[in-house]
């Protein structure tokens, strides 16, 4: 098993354990994919959640860009919620999983087609 299956491995068992959802293994592994080096480092593997700067980021980065989400109040209200699920006491919040959880929750699978 390579060090992407082993945190893909880890991202499924947060979004099961800790999210409380299945995930999907194909959309994971895009996401996952999507997400490049980052997943490597320990510093940009994880999302600061607590960081209203770090959540720009995600916003702008991720929910825009990658995703062509219009910009409004609706995008903040879905990291919070997302942060939420994951819970706000959770040290380590990774990106993929994060990300993950915020494509379902647009129904943007398509973007990993």
């Amino acid at each position: 098993m390579g060090k992407r299956d082993e945190w893909i491995a880890k991202y499924a068992d947060d979004l099961k354990n800790k999210c409380g959802m299945t995930p999907d293994m194909d959309l994971l592994t895009k996401v996952t994919i999507g997400c490049g080096p980052s997943i490597y480092d320990a510093d940009a593997q994880t999302v600061a959640s607590s960081q209203e700067s770090e959540l720009e980021l995600v916003k702008k980065n991720f929910l825009m860009k990658k995703l062509g989400l219009p910009d409004g109040p609706n995008l903040m209200e879905a990291i919070h919620s997302v942060v939420e699920t994951y819970g706000k006491s959770e040290r380590n919040k990774y990106r993929a999983v994060i990300y993950y959880m915020l494509t379902k929750h647009f129904g943007k699978e398509a973007v990993y087609g």
